[in-house]
Order: C-alpha cells, then structure tokens, then sequence
C-alpha cells in the first residue's frame, strides 16, 4: 500500500511540474528561466556559455535565401 501511495504522490509532483512548465512556456516566463542558467554557466561553465550566446545569436539570424522551394514557382 505504501507503495502505491509513493507512486501516486511521484504522479502528482510531476504532473504538477510539466502544467507549471507549459503554463511558464505559454506565458513567456521561460527566459528568466534561461537567463539565469546562463549566468550560471557563465560563471561555471565558461564552454556551455559560450555555446548558449552561439545558438542564440543562430536562433536570431535569419536566412538571406529563399528555399529551393521558392524557384520552383
């Protein structure tokens, strides 16, 4: 019994986080959440901060050609 109770527990918690975490995405509220872990790697991990400043300045670049696609028509 003890054990079906841990387990429905463990359900709940983690149901709980995976609502709050799609509630925090769907708001916006997500990027506070990035910005502090790359202060955190900033501080520690110098390679992984690196990194987050190179997927982000990717993420904003945008394509100055048109996709194969696009010729076609």
């Amino acid at each position: 019994m003890a054990y079906v109770l841990f387990l429905g527990g463990l359900v709940v918690v983690l149901a709980g986080l995976t609502w709050f975490a799609s509630w925090a995405k769907g708001r916006g509220h997500g990027s506070a959440l990035a910005g502090a872990i790359a202060a955190h790697d900033e501080a520690y991990r110098t390679t992984a901060h690196q990194s987050h400043h190179e997927l982000r300045i990717a993420a904003d670049r945008k394509s100055e050609t048109g996709s194969p696609d696009d010729l076609q028509r």
